[in-house]
């Protein structure tokens, strides 16, 4: 529950807390989805795969559903300050949750589509991909923590490494062209793994939305075309 002050009305605030949960439990089903999706694309599980790209709806039902709850509390309460920051955040937070969900369809869709080519080809091109997972995962889930705890330090920590996903992306990148200059037959699953590669990489940016959105949150400073290093110390000032 978010650390906010009580209003008169406890209504507003079992308002603002149950929004609160239901973009935590959106979330929840989005890193099930990503972590399906990536366990579907390393085990060649095709049945997983077309499960997540069903369970879509469910994820976009979720962004109707707050946004409505969201749309409905700024036209009844009107709130001003922190509590309309709160309420944009949320707003913004679900577009990124949303987005997310859907790079999972997207990874389902290409463990798809590389399952036609064989076993030993496939293990080859994504050997980047489980480290690339697991990072991107933790960026999503440290992200969301910070909104749970309002912790704007840990946020901008949290954004710093997206540096690091998009420096594993390159070094991925580089390697599936090289495959696909030595054998051109090599092609159409390297593009798949590209694609699974880079669909990573934009979980990263997403999750450094959600860390950017909390530090508005928190500390009311808009820091999306502010560069990382500045931002801790604009914070401290």
């Amino acid at each position: 529950m978010l650390n906010t002050d009580p209003h008169v009305s406890h209504r507003f605030d079992d308002e603002l807390n149950a929004v609160h949960e239901l973009v935590h439990r959106m979330a929840g089903v989005v890193e099930e989805q990503m972590r399906n999706a990536l366990s579907a694309l390393l085990h060649q599980d095709e049945a997983l795969a077309n499960e997540i790209i069903g369970r879509d709806s469910v994820v976009n039902d979720y962004e109707l559903r707050i946004e409505e709850e969201c749309i409905n509390i700024l036209v009844r309460r009107h709130p001003a300050a922190s509590d309309l920051r709160l309420v944009m955040t949320l707003i913004k937070s679900i577009a990124d949750l949303e987005r997310i969900g859907d790079k999972a369809v997207k990874i389902a869709s290409m463990s798809l589509s590389m399952q036609r080519s064989s076993a030993s080809v496939n293990n080859r091109f994504l050997r980047d991909i489980k480290v690339m997972g697991d990072y991107a995962l933790g960026m999503f889930r440290k992200a969301m923590d910070a909104l749970a705890n309002n912790d704007a330090e840990a946020a901008v920590e949290i954004a710093k490494g997206d540096e690091e996903l998009n420096q594993e992306y390159r070094a991925a990148m580089r390697r599936l062209i090289t495959y696909m200059m030595e054998d051109p037959r090599t092609i159409t699953p390297a593009i798949d793994a590209l694609f699974v590669a880079k669909a990573l990489e934009r979980v990263g940016d997403h999750a450094r939305n959600l860390c950017e959105y909390v530090i508005y949150l928190v500390k009311g400073v808009n820091v999306r075309h502010i560069p990382l290093e500045d931002v801790g110390k604009q914070l401290q000032d």
